[in-house]
């Protein structure tokens, strides 16, 4: 029906276009609409700076009407073209044409390197953005990374009628009857795509919100029914939106997940920390046999071992000790020197050394205890993931310029936490990249915790609605340099990286502000205590009075539930507060709290000063002070120990390639092949080596297989080579070289790149 009504546009007769258009109209009525959509007519790529010729599939720059043509003839400055639809051939200057590529139709992909920014060592791995329509970039990232994605995020567009996004070069809006079934069968090419680069256990993350919600849940079971799918519900928007029913404060990610996948549990902050040491009236030393023994320290303050359990007669010199080969001997030893004891026997502490951090305080090194990780819950509220504040005012803060609804940086790093988390080499992939947000929550990601995972973001370089109309009224057209500018990918994506990673504005000036990171930093802080002097005779308070005085400390420490007529206090292991109704009952209520270490808040019922001291003295013997741990704040000026190149995505004649006259082009392909590790290589004059060696890359090459014994002494003496390219036209000759390699991963040149790309390749057996 979609493609139907296409057509119908394209009738010149009016009264013909209008008969039908009605019993397409009636038609309409009567079609089911799930997953049952319409697949509607083929997208294309306008291909900027591709010169025509004869044979050319080419549409009119300016006309809107989407009509293809095939070029048959050119004379001087014109072409005659012939429309594919209608048969009828027509005359057009060349500058009024642009070539286009229709999805499905063969290509032969290359980048071409647009900029770069290093700020990091020379080895490390390179992120990647790539300027290109996300569809033939994935059909390229197919032929890169087949099957080795840990992590796709996606925030493709989300419809809303707003003229947000585009279908074969025109904006669709909400007078669009079919832009439901345009944006799922924009969807469904891209998802069996992404689902080819997909690791077995990676893990693909879509946001999305309440416009194709729906749609998209269903489509995902369908693309992906092997997978597990979980909703999660992100506050992204506190104040909500302002219209005339409902306000919406929130969207979705989508998480879809096998089970081979790993959803890593999320580490407790704030109060949820404490300290390893024991304190209270149990205490001791030699309260237990096996919990005094030394915790082993590096000099990055890594917990790295346990020794054994000291002899009751032997004594530490001090609470932490420095070994003769740089280590640190860490005591349960107090701040006033008493021989205190671990929270864990010897047998049993090795089981929470993951959830260990250490902290130096003066000449002293606390072993500080996360409580256990838990998974994701489904509901996420943090105040970080406000867009506008951690978003919209973060990439003006960057880059001085405004952008539509960024995703808050810390919403996606929460996401590609859970995803990635233990993957510290992890390849992650954003094809519908905006802003740039997932390459940046990449690198905060790897400066908490030391990874070396690389992110490919892809982007079109499209102009807002506004702009586009602008620059038309100005005479100019896509693909000229004043419009590319303006693009997102050059104006946005590029230079957001770019700042984040250096820490500077494009001026030069230092970012402002900070990052909130998931380190943590404790402190030890006093427990509180509240005298409630209004009660007169506080044993003969009624149970309303009770639920008053709870009242007045807050739900949200107590709940009024816990009263009971008979109740002199209150202790719950659910509540971090604590209330004495009658002090009477003072005893009664300390032996209840010994072991209470969570309860940091305590009401004490009394009109004597004197008996609340003591009460409070004797508590705050018992539990000692309260950890409390903080995020670790990182001044955005400090930039990351990052690199990333940006790159166009252009196309090559398969002839040229076959005939390898495009070496130079293919090379920046096979260093992303190889891993991108290293600055990538470039050729210096037009000569072509027999060989590269390329070992800070990973890589080498021969391309010239009479060179192969030379090419194999090199490769063994060189090291650092897990991918070899050789350039051969025999099959027989490829299976004989890399057999004589010890190197698993090896590739014929020009076979195995044009062979993925071809008309009945596997791009096409989707």
């Amino acid at each position: 029906m979609a493609a139907l009504n296409d057509y119908i546009q394209q009738i010149t007769d009016p009264a013909l276009r209008q008969r039908l258009a009605e019993e397409a109209d009636r038609l309409a009525q009567h079609t089911t609409f799930g997953l049952v959509f319409e697949e509607h007519v083929p997208e294309y790529t306008l291909l900027h700076g591709l010169s025509i010729r004869r044979g050319s599939t080419v549409i009119r720059r300016t006309d809107g009407s989407n009509e293809i043509f095939t070029v048959k003839q050119i004379t001087g400055e014109s072409a005659l073209c012939e429309n594919e639809d209608a048969s009828e051939t027509a005359t057009f200057p060349l500058s009024e044409l642009i070539p286009i590529s229709r999805f499905g139709d063969p290509i032969f992909p290359m980048l071409e390197p647009i900029a770069r920014v290093q700020n990091a060592p020379g080895d490390g791995p390179w992120h990647s953005i790539i300027e290109a329509d996300n569809y033939h970039a994935l059909q390229l990232l197919d032929y890169l990374y087949e099957g080795q994605v840990d992590c796709i995020y996606i925030d493709p567009p989300y419809n809303t009628g707003a003229r947000d996004w585009k279908y074969n070069n025109n904006y669709v809006d909400s007078a669009d009857q079919w832009r439901h079934s345009k944006w799922l069968s924009m969807m469904k090419r891209r998802l069996l795509l992404a689902k080819r680069i997909l690791a077995p256990d990676g893990v693909l993350i879509t946001t999305i919100d309440d416009n194709e919600y729906a749609h998209l849940w269903i489509l995902l079971h369908d693309i992906f029914p092997q997978l597990s799918h979980n909703c999660v519900t992100i506050q992204h928007n506190p104040g909500g939106t302002q219209g005339k029913s409902f306000s919406v404060t929130n969207e979705y990610a989508i998480f879809s997940y096998s089970a081979k996948s790993t959803i890593y549990r999320k580490q407790h902050t704030g109060k949820d920390v404490y300290n390893l040491r024991r304190w209270g009236s149990t205490s001791g030393r030699y309260e237990a046999a096996t919990c005094f023994y030394p915790i082993y320290v590096d000099g990055n303050l890594n917990v790295i071992g346990f020794g054994g359990v000291l002899a009751n007669d032997l004594h530490p010199a001090a609470q932490t000790e420095c070994n003769s080969d740089g280590t640190f001997s860490v005591w349960p030893i107090d701040v006033n020197g008493t021989e205190k004891k671990w929270r864990y026997a010897r047998d049993t502490v090795e089981s929470v050394q993951d959830r260990m951090f250490v902290e130096r305080r003066n000449s002293r090194l606390e072993i500080i205890l996360r409580r256990e990780s838990e998974p994701p819950k489904t509901v996420w509220t943090n105040p970080l993931f406000n867009a506008e504040a951690y978003g919209t005012d973060m990439v003006k803060s960057i880059i001085g310029g405004a952008f539509s609804f960024p995703k808050s940086l810390y919403a996606v790093h929460e996401a590609l936490s859970f995803a990635a988390a233990g993957k510290k080499d992890a390849l992650i992939v954003d094809f519908f990249a905006g802003s740039g947000t997932t390459l940046h929550a990449v690198n905060l990601l790897n400066s908490e915790d030391g990874g070396r995972r690389r992110c490919i973001l892809v982007t079109n370089n499209e102009v807002s609605d506004t702009d586009a109309k602008e620059l038309r009224a100005q005479g100019f057209q896509p693909g000229n340099p004043e419009w590319e500018a303006r693009g997102i990918c050059r104006s946005v994506t590029w230079p957001r990286t770019q700042c984040s990673i250096l820490g500077k504005q494009a001026g030069g000036e230092p970012l402002p502000g900070d990052y909130f990171t998931s380190r943590l930093l404790s402190r030890e802080r006093n427990r509180s205590f509240y005298q409630l002097s209004f009660v007169e005779t506080p044993a003969n308070l009624t149970l309303t009075a009770k639920k008053q005085i709870i009242s007045l400390i807050g739900k949200d420490k107590l709940a009024q539930s816990l009263a009971k007529a008979d109740s002199r206090f209150i202790v719950s292991k659910k509540h971090t507060a604590s209330v004495l109704f009658d002090p009477d009952a003072a005893e009664e209520w300390l032996a209840a709290l010994d072991g209470q270490e969570h309860i940091t808040d305590f009401y004490i019922v009394t009109k004597e000063i004197r008996r609340f001291s003591s009460i409070k003295k004797r508590i705050a013997a018992l539990l000692g002070t309260v950890t409390t741990a903080e995020s670790v704040k990182k001044p955005m000026s400090h930039g990351f120990a990052a690199n990333a190149e940006y790159f166009k995505l252009g196309f090559l004649d398969k002839d040229s390639v076959a005939l390898g006259q495009r070496f130079a082009e293919l090379l920046p392909l096979l260093w992303l092949k190889a891993g991108a590790s290293g600055p990538r290589p470039e050729l210096n004059g037009e000569t072509l080596p027999e060989m590269l060696i390329l070992p800070q890359n990973g890589f080498a090459v021969l391309l010239d297989e009479d060179y192969y014994g030379e090419f194999s002494e090199k490769l063994l003496a060189a090291g650092g080579i897990s991918t070899v390219f050789f350039v051969t036209d025999s099959e027989e000759a490829f299976r004989e070289m890399s057999d004589g390699i010890a190197i698993k991963e090896t590739y014929q040149l020009y076979r195995d790149y044009i062979d993925n790309f071809e008309t009945g390749s596997r791009r096409n057996r989707l």
